[in-house]
């Protein structure tokens, strides 16, 4: 999970004395994630490397203005979700895409396998429950624990209340957590002979 202090020490490096090997790491540590995010509104590779490549050209260009920001990685998001929309805009495609109808796709959950010792039977069990969330429960889930945004960003980069990323992410711990229930049960031959307490 990400978190803000890192990318505002790379974001103070490179406003501060132009150094490049921050803002090599900066787009390293984003590339990859805003991608994807550009991509489940956009619905194209290309269209959303071309995204990326052009945020962060912006960040060079502004390097000196990002240092003040308070949450660099709403900041991000919320610039890729700017500059896709106005694409879509120019294309004319853009029909009131709900944050529901983007295109959400889970790298990894934000458990670490080797803490955990879990199984890569347990992680495809966890992946399956977490895809089959419905699609904005999966995208505030996905935004929270993969990406590292606070319920408050999410809530701000979504155009929705504090509350309903609350309700949606008890909903989304609820159903893996009943899910992951009843895989387990299903997998222990003993499940039905345990007594209830």
């Amino acid at each position: 999970m990400l978190e803000n202090e890192p990318i505002k020490r790379l974001l103070s490096a490179i406003a501060f004395t132009n150094d490049q090997a921050a803002y090599k790491e900066l787009f390293l540590l984003l590339h990859g994630r805003l991608k994807q995010f550009a991509y489940s509104i956009l619905k194209s590779q290309e269209e959303a490397e071309e995204l990326v490549s052009d945020l962060f050209v912006k960040v060079w260009e502004k390097r000196d203005q990002l240092t003040t920001i308070d949450s660099p990685l709403l900041y991000f998001y919320a610039t890729a979700k700017n500059l896709a929309f106005n694409r879509l805009n120019k294309q004319k495609r853009q029909q009131n895409i709900r944050p529901e109808e983007w295109l959400v796709q889970l790298n990894s959950i934000y458990f670490d396998p080797e803490q955990l010792m879990m199984t890569e039977e347990m992680m495809r069990q966890i992946r399956q429950a977490v895809n089959n969330l419905p699609p904005r429960c999966r995208l505030i889930f996905k935004l929270v624990k993969e990406d590292g945004l606070k319920y408050k960003e999410v809530a701000e980069l979504l155009q929705l209340s504090i509350k309903t990323i609350e309700a949606q992410m008890a909903i989304a711990l609820r159903r893996i957590g009943k899910y992951m229930h009843m895989e387990v049960n299903q997998l222990s031959p003993d499940a039905n002979n345990v007594k209830k307490s």
